[in-house]
């Protein structure tokens, strides 16, 4: 297991979507799903759970759905990118190869984390507000996020995605999941095939900052 500490695993955990098909132990991936569990909830109540897919002919039931998913989205990022010039453009395109990759490769994915909800048990504050709500995934996705921060401790490739709810009845029937209950995010896992993570590139903190109002500078800066 990579002996890494907590900063270097949040500013090195990249999506990695080129996963060998080696099966992962179940003490690795039991390991990977109690860090999910220590995620906070509202109330605690902990409206979400996992189906960990790793049947061969289940996952190539989810594989067909996402392939035909990603291939609508690729074709539509592709449109949106044109216009970049060539270099930015040339990024875009890696990660829709790598995007490919995972959709072609989707059934021989070891392990498939599928997060499931419940809203019945989430206080979703802004359900009323005009405007998507989000408040409700504030229960969910910190426990998907210490799901990735795990697989990295652990070495294994990972990444959140979320194209198989577009299709979430279909999944739900695949899985056995209960009508009252949703998908927020399906995480494919597995040993990376390539370089796995690495550096990545992300906006600095002072452009997603303020101090105390909107665009005031954080901590005297300029910028």
């Amino acid at each position: 297991m990579p002996d890494i500490d907590l900063y270097a695993a949040m500013s090195t955990l990249r999506s990695v979507r080129r996963l060998r098909p080696d099966p992962i132990p179940d003490d690795v991936l039991e390991r990977v799903l109690t860090a999910a569990t220590w995620a906070p909830s509202g109330g605690n109540r902990e409206p979400w759970r996992i189906v960990l897919v790793r049947n061969a002919e289940l996952k190539s039931e989810l594989g067909s759905l996402y392939k035909e998913r990603w291939d609508q989205f690729a074709a539509m990022y592709r449109q949106g990118i044109a216009h970049l010039q060539e270099e930015e453009k040339a990024a875009q395109e890696r990660i829709i190869d790598s995007g490919n990759y995972l959709a072609e490769n989707f059934a021989a994915t070891p392990a498939i984390a599928i997060f499931c909800f419940d809203s019945r048990q989430m206080a979703i504050t802004d359900a009323k507000l005009e405007r998507v709500s989000v408040v409700g995934g504030g229960s969910v996705y910190p426990a998907v996020q210490n799901l990735l921060l795990a697989c990295r401790k652990e070495g294994l490739g990972c990444c959140l995605t979320t194209l198989l709810c577009e299709c979430e009845e279909e999944v739900k029937q695949l899985l056995g999941i209960p009508g009252n209950w949703g998908t927020a995010a399906a995480i494919p896992m597995g040993y990376p095939l390539l370089g796995g993570h690495g550096s990545i590139k992300r906006s600095p903190v002072k452009k997603l900052s303020y101090s105390d109002k909107w665009k005031q500078p954080l901590f005297g800066d300029s910028e």
